[in-house]
């Protein structure tokens, strides 16, 4: 009897630890993404298609998309996770929060994941543009995903309604303001019914900014986001320039103009020529009743735009399959054809040039070469502004633009304000 109540028992564990082996060997491992859903198009349906297809062909990770608001709401609900312990494995936030990311420990470099040649070849095959703003100290702390430039729309039925050449945007800084002025129409009563030009100054307004300032010969930040040149004679120019739009040349609506409606206001034709990121570019396709173009912004003393969009994060308080498991999902999300895909289907710039040798996105360049125009323009574009304390020293920006377009201080005094409220935030990072 002992004998055998011994070999039950010897059993009995066998099986419970065979049963263990057995959940373990089948067990996901969990891997939360946050994603920012306040960008143009019906990007969550894609995200989850995405991470369907991915946990199918992935099986030991499930992937689960949480949709956590703007940008903005974004980083800091990831910071408030991080500094609970809980963080996300993986998240979309701007490019420009690197700074901010890796002041908080929050994150760990890809660099640490990348083991293979297939891994370093991927690592290098993102236009140089786009990783400007996620390299710091020879680091590479996340990779493009979801990123743009600044583009300019133009309403080609406008154009020809007044006479101008609906195939020829403005090249520069003076054709805009005369184009601008037979664009804008305006009653008897001074109403206006449709304004030559929209810049968008709410949302980010500093990100606009800089399409001014870049073309203005002035970069904003230094490499070590330690230093900033607001005060700048060039950079009080551009800011001089884009007041006037309104305040001299009548061809801007006044005060502070919103982000979230130009693209409306353009489709419905109260506008015939806006400033948007080209995420917006399905949008307005999908949605115009007329015929448009897509350009380059035009240029001042040069050509340029910042580049734009969020950046694929990996969090460091999170497990290393975790981790793993969000490297693995980084390089599926920005494969070629993948990347070529979600650039037709949302208007964001594909990543990397072999994304646009694909079958697809060639068919669809060739069909409708607005598609191009954003990749092209990263010939001329510099890095997104982004600082150490970036939140602080871009409201400071952000405020001081404002108070210009709003008449509230003039541009040089503006800058000025900012100028020392910046270099006050970032004294103890240099």
């Amino acid at each position: 009897m002992k004998r055998l109540i011994k070999s039950l028992t010897a059993l009995s564990a066998s099986l419970v630890l065979s049963a263990g082996l057995s959940v373990n060997a089948f067990a996901k491992t969990e891997v939360s993404f946050y994603f920012p859903i306040a960008v143009g198009g019906p990007i969550t349906k894609i995200i989850d298609q995405y991470a369907a297809d991915f946990n199918k062909e992935n099986p030991d990770f499930n992937v689960t998309p949480v949709y956590a608001g703007t940008y903005q709401e974004t980083i800091v609900k990831v910071l408030t996770a991080h500094k609970a312990g809980k963080p996300p494995a993986a998240g979309i936030l701007l490019s420009t929060d690197t700074f901010t990311l890796v002041d908080e420990d929050a994150i760990v470099p890809v660099d640490n994941f990348v083991k293979t040649d297939a891994d370093r070849a991927w690592l290098k095959s993102f236009f140089p543009a786009f990783m400007l703003n996620g390299q710091i100290s020879d680091k590479t702390w996340g990779v493009p995903f979801q990123r743009s430039t600044v583009v300019l729309f133009w309403n080609k039925e406008a154009f020809k309604s007044v006479g101008l050449d609906p195939d020829k945007p403005p090249q520069n800084w003076q054709e805009t303001v005369d184009m601008g002025r037979r664009l804008t129409k305006v009653d008897g009563n001074g109403n206006v019914s449709r304004w030559g030009i929209q810049v968008p100054s709410s949302g980010f307004p500093y990100w606009l900014f800089q399409g001014f300032s870049t073309q203005n010969d002035a970069i904003l930040a230094n490499q070590q986001g330690n230093q900033v040149k607001f005060d700048d004679p060039n950079v009080i120019g551009a800011l001089q320039y884009w007041v006037d739009l309104s305040r001299a040349y009548n061809i801007q609506p006044p005060g502070v103009v919103e982000w979230g409606t130009t693209p409306r206001d353009f489709m419905e034709g109260k506008v015939a020529m806006i400033w948007t990121t080209t995420g917006n570019l399905t949008n307005i396709r999908s949605n115009a009743k007329f015929d448009f173009g897509v350009a380059m912004l035009p240029e001042g003393k040069r050509r340029g735009s910042p580049t734009g969009g969020g950046n694929f994060f990996i969090f460091k308080k999170t497990s290393a399959a975790e981790q793993e498991g969000a490297f693995k999902f980084a390089k599926w999300l920005t494969q070629p054809e993948r990347a070529a895909q979600w650039s037709i289907d949302t208007g964001y710039v594909a990543v990397s040039p072999a994304a646009y040798d694909t079958p697809a996105l060639k068919k669809y360049a060739a069909d409708f070469p607005a598609a191009i125009v954003a990749r092209d323009q990263l010939l001329f574009a510099v890095a997104e502004f982004s600082t150490h304390d970036n939140q602080r020293v871009t409201k400071a920006l952000n405020d001081a633009l404002q108070a210009a377009l709003t008449g509230a201080k003039s541009p040089e005094t503006a800058m000025k304000d900012a100028q020392a409220e910046a270099t006050r935030l970032l004294r103890s990072y240099r």
